[in-house]
């Protein structure tokens, strides 16, 4: 059996949230291989606690990849202030192809335009993915699951960082479909009594105070807040509200978009003309929704650079909703050098947690062997891009620990879903399996 095939029955996807089934990445081909290590999320610390236990693994995955794809160079790009799992790596590496790149202390680090950019020197074309310039990028997690597929092992289990207001953070790893409820008990329980939970980090992630919300392949960690926190308070926020008071509001300064990471890379991403659609309708606002288009969502704009704490970010998600929806493509022309001043505009992730007031969390919550056992997973029919499992299992079968769930439509995207432990099929619906030991 191919990798590919390896891979694609395993259910790997991407690891650091994106979720874009591993095994399509590996029919490609490539030159250079890098294995993305950013972390960049202020709080969230699971890309550093793998690289420091599971170098080898991660390494080992890269040269997968790189066999693969045809690729002669591998990277790990990874942050020069995670010293021990730089050291780590560069163990790991010691003997193979694969080399230790050290990235600053910034955000977004991660973006896998900014990151492929810092690696090679190469810009990904506009709506482009890293494979157009012979580059493939994955998370240091990914690369740990596609080791493990190689042998015969499928995606089970999820690393995740516990963070914010709770009594011990920390990083672990439990059974994918666990509550977040379980996970926030396994960190010592709550220090709020109205917790907003920030899953998958502060700037990208989605907000809920769903406490039994599953974990699931793609999810990277959670942040409590307090519901009365500035950053819980805006992220909640309707978005009619945020719309109505960027419209009366945005004096167009250029902050949102003179310290935009994609517009410093050259690209034409600017937020501030993008604030211009919500006072606009028809021929002008397809206008200016075009300024939206490669905006990576990263939310610096809004949670950082805007003085008047207005949602430039959010404005961008709608007008690429907008532009979906209409099919209408973007236009401009590719990028054909960064800014000059795109290193002095860099945000450090200390003045990010500053901005963020979230310094009395920025605790290193480390790695924990708790092992979780939860009575019931829930497991979501689709963790990731693409189409949704078709279930194979119905209510009240028995089930072995690693067995498929689940099965991807023919021709279709998508990941496979497997039982992480041995239960019997408690519930099946049209978007979730429940699982019972």
């Amino acid at each position: 059996m191919s990798l590919v095939e390896q891979v694609k029955q395993a259910g790997v996807v991407g690891a650091g949230g994106g979720g874009f089934p591993a095994h399509v990445k590996l029919a490609g081909k490539a030159d250079t291989v890098i294995a993305n290590g950013a972390e960049c999320e202020p709080l969230l610390h699971k890309d550093a606690v793998i690289m420091e236990r599971r170098a080898a693994e991660v390494v080992a995955g890269i040269q997968l990849v790189m066999k693969a794809v045809g690729a002669k160079e591998g990277v790990v790009g990874i942050k020069g202030k995670k010293k021990h799992a730089v050291e780590a790596c560069q163990a790991a590496c010691k003997g193979t192809p694969v080399r230790v790149h050290l990235l600053g202390d910034y955000y977004p680090a991660g973006d896998e335009y900014d990151l492929v950019y810092s690696v090679t020197g190469r810009l990904i074309p506009p709506q482009g993915i890293p494979l157009q310039v012979g580059v493939v990028v994955n998370n240091v997690e990914t690369l740990v699951n596609i080791a493990a597929a190689a042998k015969g092992v499928p995606v089970t289990h999820k690393t995740l960082t516990i963070n914010g207001a709770v009594k011990t953070p920390l990083t672990l790893t439990v059974p994918v479909g666990t509550t977040f409820r379980e996970a926030i008990e396994a960190a010592g329980g709550l220090t709020t009594d109205d917790p907003v939970l920030c899953l998958g980090g502060l700037m990208m992630g989605q907000t809920t105070d769903n406490l039994d919300t599953p974990i699931v392949k793609t999810t990277t960690g959670v942040v409590i807040l307090p519901r009365n926190h500035r950053v819980a308070d805006r992220k909640l926020k309707p978005a009619s509200i945020q719309a109505r008071i960027g419209k009366s509001a945005c004096d167009q300064c250029r902050y949102c978009t003179e310290l935009c990471p994609r517009y410093l890379l050259g690209y034409q991403v600017e937020p501030h003309q993008v604030m211009r659609s919500l006072a606009f309708t028809a021929t002008d606002k397809k206008y200016w929704n075009q300024m939206a288009a490669n905006c990576c969502a990263c939310g610096l704009c809004t949670l950082f650079s805007c003085p008047e704490m207005l949602f430039p970010k959010e404005a961008c998600d709608a007008s690429k909703a907008e532009m979906r929806a209409a099919n209408i493509k973007w236009t401009g022309a590719a990028p054909t050098q960064p800014h000059a001043l795109r290193e002095g505009r860099r945000v450090p992730i200390k003045a990010l947690a500053q901005r963020l007031n979230v310094e009395q969390y920025d605790a290193p919550a480390p790695w924990s062997d708790i092992e979780l056992k939860p009575r019931q997973v829930f497991l979501p029919l689709r963790q990731g891009a693409g189409a949704p499992n078709k279930p194979l299992v119905k209510k009240g079968d028995k089930v072995k620990a690693g067995q498929p769930l689940g099965e991807i439509p023919k021709d279709a995207l998508g990941a496979i879903i497997h039982a992480p432990f041995a239960a019997t099929v408690a519930d099946v619906t049209n978007d979730r399996i429940v699982l019972t030991r």
